[in-house]
């Protein structure tokens, strides 16, 4: 799958989350449903664009989402 599809997805899944009133919440809620719903390669292909291009275009908040709770997406 093709990175921007990757990183247009996240966002998405970080749009519907911030809308919650509990910042952490929202924070492990981004990551929960990447880990549930996005399979191995998808998550990969994410973590490396992270690592490689530091997960431009990623909405600030999915960035630190993915970032605390990477140990799940692994």
């Amino acid at each position: 799958m093709h990175i921007d599809n990757l990183v247009k997805m996240a966002n998405q899944i970080g749009d519907f989350f911030e809308s919650m009133p509990d910042p952490v919440e929202a924070e492990e809620g981004i990551a929960v449903h990447i880990q549930k719903f996005w399979e191995p390669r998808m998550r990969r292909e994410l973590l490396a664009h992270i690592d490689g291009q530091a997960g431009a275009g990623l909405h600030p908040a999915v960035l630190q989402a993915i970032t605390s709770h990477r140990s799940v997406l692994v």
